[in-house]
């Protein structure tokens, strides 16, 4: 071994060392992965990366600034796809590798635990969070409508319309509750 590959070994132990020991500290004896959320953040990082390289090379210019309609359309599609696929019972399939099934949670939603073994904790966690997984959503919709701005309004106007359609099915259901105990 070389001095210079025996340098890299011994400083990538004390980065290794450095990150257990700030590991360690943060979590105060708690099971937090920070592990499994820095690699999360790496492949968001490359992820969004990936769609910023699509964009350039598509040579469509970026718009000054983001129309309201546009903010307001992809807040409403991200919330519903967002819910759609962190708690939906048919996209449960999606993510039964990664969670356990702990019961209902609101109507057609399901409550879901990440699985802690073989490193799948992160991986559930972020697909049984909405909040999480809204990062996720808004970015891919955006850059889908640098892209392809008419489909991409298309599905989010889908998105969106199912999202009030759900606002109206609750709303229909607490007035029908309230009609009926009357």
């Amino acid at each position: 071994m070389d001095s210079e590959t025996d340098s890299r070994s011994r400083s990538g132990a004390r980065l290794h060392g450095l990150l257990r020991r700030t590991a360690r500290r943060y979590s105060a004896g708690s099971e937090q992965s920070l592990g499994g959320y820095l690699a999360t953040m790496a492949g968001f990082g490359a992820y969004t990366a990936a769609w910023a390289t699509a964009v350039r090379l598509s040579g469509r210019p970026l718009p000054e600034r983001p129309e309201p309609w546009d903010v307001a359309l992809t807040s409403a599609a991200t919330f519903r796809l967002a819910r759609l696929l962190s708690k939906a019972s048919v996209t449960s399939p999606l993510r039964a590798p990664f969670t356990t099934y702990v019961g209902p949670q609101g109507p057609a939603e399901l409550h879901e635990e990440p699985r802690s073994e073989d490193g799948r904790e992160t991986v559930g966690e972020l697909l049984s969070c909405p909040f999480c997984l809204s990062v996720w959503v808004a970015s891919t919709l955006t850059a889908a409508q640098l892209l392809w701005p008419r489909a991409t309004r298309t599905v989010m106007g889908t998105f969106t319309a199912l999202a009030g359609a759900d606002a109206l099915q609750l709303a229909y259901g607490v007035l029908m509750g309230k009609a009926t105990r009357e």
